[in-house]
């Protein structure tokens, strides 16, 4: 079908169009494809006060990269900058589907040319509205920058789940902030290719960083490197004279884990912290994959992994009605009814939902009130929560404060999460030794972590 260049004339929410044409850019030795793929997508949220358009260029190589060659990826990325109405992206035309391994050429400092001789093509794609704000003049037209820190990336698996559909796995090399290089290994979904769902921390048996595709790695979760997890662990400091109390007597803390992943923070609990962990997934290729890649080890006492909803599990765990997929919990004798702690990281399934964590739906009364009921006296809720809108995030924190006893938050240094910690009940102040022993092995794995940074909310009101 031809493009019929008048459709780029108005906005229309979420509108998704792609297009080909040959490279006019071989010249500056940037994209070297004879095609040059253009994606441009408008608002979710339809034109803004101000009628803005932006462009990307995609990094050389990353063409095939979810991100860049996906429209939930393109989603997600103008979701980023609330304040466009229009985003084009531009890169080499993907040879492949998906890239199984890639190096970047050498930065380039200065793209002035590029950006120059891409003008006119910005120029056509502008919207109307966005000409008669200038009067009659040219519009102002940015170009963005992406940067992950990206030296290489080599993608191990691919794969698909029948609850969350494409599943990739791949080990990254990072530059870190001090300049260094680091690696990890990453799951990620293609239906939100923006969100990391697992990293961790891998160690390679050889000193040959110049070639990924050839390197053997040993995992390691003795140290969490996603952002927002260790302020989820941080956030057990809340009820650390609990916890002392159960260690003291032999009894270890049980922690109920709904969302998996690769399994980081199960396996950080259970290793690093002592507890009994029960975590739910609901596509049993995650698990695989977790088991397969990323370290997680079930041992039927220790760990147990369970598939299904998690917020069915939830309900079913209360009424003792369920038997899950791999094990039957409904049983007390078998793992316990009540979990001192119950860590959700759970995100939504649709990229333009208006939240990426939790979903819309966890956050009922219904849903809360059972969670409560399945934590022991003075046990805690700590939730992931990565708000899209302000009103969903007040809404959330209104929902808690009239179901659980105290109610703080933690903002991850990433600024795009924060952590809300929950209390089944009013904590008990005392001035003694209460709690210390447990801080102190908490402050250690986390190298104390956030500890500082917890916060009682008085207010939802951001």
């Amino acid at each position: 079908m031809a493009l019929d260049p008048s459709a780029f004339e108005t906005t229309v929410p979420s509108r998704y169009i792609t297009f080909t044409l040959p490279n006019p850019l071989l010249h500056l030795n940037h994209f070297t494809a004879t095609l040059l793929r253009i994606a441009v997508i408008d608002s979710p949220s339809g034109a803004t006060a101000q009628t803005t358009i932006a462009a990307m260029l995609v990094p050389p190589f990353r063409e095939s990269d979810w991100t860049f060659s996906t429209e939930s990826g393109h989603l997600q990325l103008i979701l980023a900058f609330p304040h466009l109405s229009r985003l084009v992206l531009i890169g080499n035309c993907p040879d492949s589907p998906r890239a199984t391994s890639h190096k970047p050429p050498s930065p380039t400092d200065d793209t002035s040319g590029i950006e120059d001789a891409l003008m006119p093509l910005m120029i056509a794609l502008c919207p109307k509205e966005a000409f008669r704000r200038t009067g009659g003049g040219l519009p102002r037209i940015p170009f963005l920058n992406y940067e992950d820190k990206v030296i290489q990336i080599r993608v191990l698996e691919t794969c698909f789940g029948n609850r969350v559909g494409e599943i990739a796995v791949e080990d990254v090399e990072l530059e870190t902030e001090n300049g260094s290089r680091e690696f990890r290994r990453r799951l990620r979904f293609k239906r939100t290719p923006n969100l990391i769902q697992t990293q961790i921390r891998i160690h390679p048996e050889s000193l040959d960083f110049e070639n990924l595709e050839a390197m053997k790695f040993q995992t390691d979760n003795r140290v969490l490197v996603h952002p927002y997890l260790t302020p989820m662990v941080a956030g057990l400091s809340v009820i650390a004279s609990h916890l002392d109390g159960l260690i003291r007597t032999g009894i270890r803390p049980k922690a109920l884990c709904l969302g998996v992943g690769g399994g980081a923070l199960l396996s950080f609990l259970n290793s690093q912290l002592g507890f009994e962990v029960v975590g739910v997934e609901e596509d049993d290729r995650v698990l695989e994959m977790a088991r397969k890649y990323f370290g997680l080890e079930e041992d039927g006492e220790s760990i147990r992994l369970c598939v299904g909803d998690g917020m069915d599990m939830i309900r079913q765990l209360y009424t003792g009605a369920g038997k899950i997929q791999n094990h039957d919990l409904s049983n007390a004798k078998d793992f316990g009814v009540k979990f001192d702690a119950i860590m959700v990281d759970l995100d939504s399934a649709c990229a333009g939902a208006g939240t990426s964590a939790p979903p819309p739906e966890f956050v009922h009364k219904p849903t809360l009130s059972a969670a409560k009921r399945l934590l022991s006296e003075h046990g805690v809720i700590i939730v992931n929560v990565m708000p899209l809108c302000e009103q969903f995030y007040e809404t959330l924190m209104s929902e808690f404060r009239d179901v659980f006893g105290e109610l703080y938050e933690i903002d991850v240094a990433d600024d795009e999460n924060v952590v809300v910690i929950a209390t089944a009940s009013k904590i008990r102040r005392d001035s003694g030794g209460s709690g210390k022993s447990f801080l102190s092995k908490l402050d250690c794995v986390i190298q104390g972590s956030y500890l500082g940074s917890i916060r009682a909310v008085s207010s939802v009101v951001r």
